[in-house]
């Protein structure tokens, strides 16, 4: 996100909070009912991030607006302490209020459902990822096709056209909201069902792991089409093992700097810079010599393999920042890094040869990255 909007990224993490927030208040006084141990959201509409974020002139008017409105809290909380100015300091608040310039309630406010404000329990394992590749071979192939773009052999047949999930439509919208439509089903502007639910096929952690399947292929189709993440994308979470130590979750090492390698020819060294994790499939034998960490998981091949979109994985490199995103690939038979290799880039498009800086290829890579941190809305939310 560029600097001159770093304001917006603070603004809708802002009214996230005061959604999630508000939400926490009325499940712990038992207001609202839970739907899978979540609170469920209550109302038809909520605050839409996502649209403010496409237009900047209602986010401006937004942050006016709220400004606004914590001055009117002020005068109110003074007219309350000054007996003698009240009404003078209360006709100050209308007068402000009535000035301020209030975002247009068409572009602020969207239509909601009970799961908006949900979040995936699954952690985007691994686990999750291969499960939900069965499932939407069971139940999702024939119309959204086998690559996810729609274009399965009963797509013709449906009402609308089904989406394109290497696209925007799936990265902008909530999980919760993704979860509550595979369950129940979408319906047109007109209330007619665009697509059926699986509410009485699914269970509710196979619709989340349906979804984790969703977003790693989507990931990895985009990427071969683009070259490059056009969304950010996760690592897959798997138990790695590291020697003399207990097993861990790869998501335990948040704050670092995280490198997995899919093993392949080569001796993978040790780096200082980033905890390396080889991976590799229990069908392979292990390397002589090998990283202290180790995950041996046939799942985890799979899932890296899709969101790299690899049909050949072995050998390759992944790296992902200290927020766990991955950044960077590095392909079998390559020389070594250099910045070219992040392909999930705060201006979403990998930069030319001449903008490297003069200094080894892994060093440029790494300054690279965390000079532009990921900062991602999807639905609304600032991840």
């Amino acid at each position: 996100m560029p600097p001159e909007t770093e304001w917006l990224n603070q603004l809708i993490a802002a009214l996230q909070a005061a959604q999630h927030g508000l939400l926490r208040l009325l499940g712990a006084l038992g207001l609202v009912q839970p739907l899978d141990g979540q609170p469920a959201w209550p109302f038809a509409l909520r605050l839409s991030g996502e649209n403010l974020l496409i237009d900047l002139g209602q986010a401006r008017r937004m942050g006016w607006t709220l400004a606004a409105l914590a001055l009117a809290a002020l005068l109110v909380l003074l007219a309350l302490l000054w007996r003698r100015g009240r009404w003078h300091v209360l006709a100050g608040v209308l007068l402000l209020l009535l000035a301020a310039p209030w975002p247009e309630a068409r572009v602020l406010l969207v239509p909601a459902t009970p799961a908006s404000f949900h979040r995936s329990p699954t952690g985007f394992s691994a686990q999750a990822i291969v499960q939900g590749q069965a499932l939407y071979a069971q139940h999702c192939l024939a119309c959204h096709g086998e690559d996810g773009r729609g274009q399965g052999p009963l797509a013709a047949a449906q009402p609308v056209w089904p989406p394109n999930f290497s696209g925007p439509l799936l990265w902008r919208r909530a999980d919760g909201d993704l979860w509550w439509h595979v369950l129940h089903g979408v319906r047109g502007r007109d209330g007619d069902a665009t697509m059926a639910g699986f509410a009485g096929t699914l269970q509710a952690d196979e619709a989340w792991a349906l979804i984790d399947f969703i977003k790693a292929q989507g990931a990895g189709q985009a990427l071969r089409a683009a070259g490059f993440w056009p969304q950010p994308v996760g690592l897959p979470d798997v138990a790695v093992q590291c020697a003399g130590q207990g097993a861990r979750p790869l998501r335990s090492w948040s704050g670092q700097r995280v490198r997995v390698v899919a093993q392949g020819q080569g001796t993978v060294l040790e780096d200082p810079r980033f905890v390396t994790v080889l991976l590799r499939p229990s069908s392979v034998p292990a390397p002589v010599t090998a990283p202290d960490c180790v995950a041996t998981d046939d799942a985890a091949w799979q899932a890296f393999a899709l969101i790299t979109g690899s049909r050949s994985f072995a050998g390759t490199q992944l790296l992902a920042d200290r927020d766990g995103w991955a950044r960077a690939r590095a392909v079998p038979g390559q020389a070594g890094w250099s910045e070219d290799d992040l392909l999930c880039r705060t201006e979403g498009q990998p930069r030319t040869a001449q903008d490297r800086a003069p200094v080894d290829g892994l060093s440029a890579l790494i300054a690279a990255m965390d000079a532009e941190p990921v900062r991602y809305v999807k639905g609304g939310f600032v991840h």
